[in-house]
């Protein structure tokens, strides 16, 4: 146990402070301060000595310089049963400080409010994370506080204490501090990269905040929890259990292949990550119910993502199928009142959900594999027809549609559409052929398509085998990507079979 004495107290984020304040007088602790931390304890009506006047030098360079001075960290660092650092106090007539209660300049806050490179480097802190540094390495004779959030842990330690701190509370704390410290320096890191166009630098900070430790991973014995770089998630739960790991996984699959659709149009169906069902049918509840049609049973207990507000027609519509989660662009109150009724319903709002084009991560046995996201928004120009035969305007929205779709289903992937929906997914395949025979056979045990029916292949075809087995099931026009050696052969037999053909200049695999 150790008795505090004297604290040094440095905050940007000044909330809570009072209560903190009476616990600290209570116990007759003496308070160091400067700034605008300073100013807010007098005006509390709290005793506080200013840091100029304690290390008897003056705040310098606009405030740059103020708690960077060996009275104040010689203070901090000392070990308390080392007699030669005894010894060097003594002799700089230095006192020990036992407390630092530091938070940093807002830099995250910063760059959410501004673009200003100059404001933005004026809010990275120098003195707080050295004080706190210092604080945690001490943390055998120092208590350290990096968040308003720990307050009430640190008064009820206090006051069970009678103004000591335990050995495993401060080691506690300077655990914490760390990571404050580390996540704070990834920002600035990541926000110097990011200026830079360095994607992959030489060396990379991941950081993040816990948003939920979640009940378990993908099975029940691995444990699991969910970060992300912003204080909150961009999705927000309004009813339902707990969301596991397997429903973020296939909600983020959903909705990356929602946000890739036209604004305000389209339904998508995810089960395992994979999509079974995609519509942009500019009737919803037709889209929804094309979407189903695809492969009704793999729906059963997937996800359903909506790019656009649910109604009550949508959601009697959603009653008839078991579903573990709806995603969507908000909810009317009918419809809540619907689904709210199945208490385990995971209904999200996703409404000021974006795909953002940062830089994707897989990792495996302590390896990081990063990869920027494929977000490329397709176009006319991006696809060259390569057989006599033309697509007419519908035809080539249909190639372009299923090409989408297609990038989002895990590879080899082949995907068949028809009327502004998909009608057939084969998908995860180690041969490209069985996955057209899968997308084959779910089209024809679902669908009575008799025409109009169009295909994407995420990678080009090796051998006529895969083109031909798709053209046999009435496929009228094929999209996929140069760069086989034999792409004259696939050309050849589109010809031969009055086959429109477009190649992709690009490919999109997603494994």
């Amino acid at each position: 146990m150790k008795k505090i004495k004297k604290a040094l107290i440095s905050l940007s984020d000044k909330r809570n402070l009072k209560n903190l304040l009476k616990t600290l007088t209570k116990y007759k602790i003496e308070l160091i301060s400067s700034g605008g931390t300073y100013k807010e304890i007098k005006k509390l009506k709290f005793k506080c000595l200013e840091v100029s006047k304690y290390t008897g030098s003056p705040e310098i360079l606009g405030g740059r310089v103020k708690t960077l001075h060996p009275k104040i960290h010689a203070g901090i660092l000392s070990k308390r049963n080392n007699k030669s650092h005894k010894t060097d106090l003594t002799k700089n007539n230095f006192e020990e400080i036992d407390f630092v209660i530091v938070n940093f300049y807002p830099f995250e806050k910063t760059l959410e409010q501004t673009s200003n490179h100059i404001k933005i480097v004026e809010n990275i802190d120098v003195g707080g994370p050295t004080m706190v540094r210092a604080a945690a390495k001490n943390y055998n004779d120092v208590t350290v506080i990096t968040s308003s959030d720990q307050y009430d842990e640190l008064i009820a330690q206090l006051e069970q204490n009678k103004g000591f701190t335990s050995l495993s509370f401060r080691e506690k704390m300077s655990l914490e501090a760390f990571s404050e410290t580390a996540y704070y320096d990834a920002v600035i890191s990541n926000y110097f990269n990011k200026i830079q166009n360095n994607n992959f630098p030489k060396k990379k900070v991941i950081y993040g905040n816990l948003i939920e430790k979640l009940r378990y991973g993908e099975n029940p014995h691995q444990e699991a929890g969910i970060y992300s770089n912003a204080r909150n998630l961009d999705i927000e739960q309004i009813h339902g259990k707990q969301l596991s790991y397997n429903n973020y996984n296939d909600i983020f699959s959903a909705l990356a292949i929602s946000k890739s659709l036209p604004k305000n149009l389209g339904t998508v169906i995810v089960k395992h990550a994979n999509p079974c069902g995609v519509s942009i049918h500019k009737n919803n509840l037709k889209s929804y119910q094309l979407a189903l049609a695809c492969d009704p049973i793999s729906a059963f207990g997937g996800i359903v993502s909506c790019n656009f507000k649910i109604t009550k027609a949508l959601a009697l519509e959603f009653n008839n199928i078991f579903l573990e989660a709806i995603v969507a662009n908000g909810f009317d109150a009918k419809a809540l009142i619907i689904l709210k009724k199945k208490k385990n319903l995971r209904l999200i709002n996703a409404s000021s959900f974006s795909m953002k084009n940062f830089i994707r991560f897989n990792s495996a046995n302590e390896t990081i594999l990063t990869q920027s996201e494929d977000l490329k928004p397709f176009t006319i120009k991006d696809f060259i027809i390569v057989s006599k035969k033309k697509p007419n305007k519908y035809q080539l929205k249909n190639l372009i549609f299923a090409f989408n779709i297609c990038r989002y289903v895990k590879s080899n992937a082949i995907v068949l559409a028809s009327h502004d929906a998909t009608v057939g997914i084969g998908s995860g395949q180690p041969s490209r052929i069985d996955s057209c025979q899968i997308a084959i056979d779910k089209m024809n045990k679902f669908q009575n398509i008799q025409e109009d029916v169009v295909a994407a292949s995420d990678a080009f075809f090796p051998f006529v085998d895969g083109i031909e087995k798709l053209v046999q099931s009435g496929v009228t026009a094929v999209i996929q990507p140069s760069g086989s050696i034999r792409d004259k052969e696939i050309i050849k037999f589109a010809n031969q079979t009055n086959t429109v053909l477009v190649f992709s200049k690009t490919r999109h695999f997603r494994h």
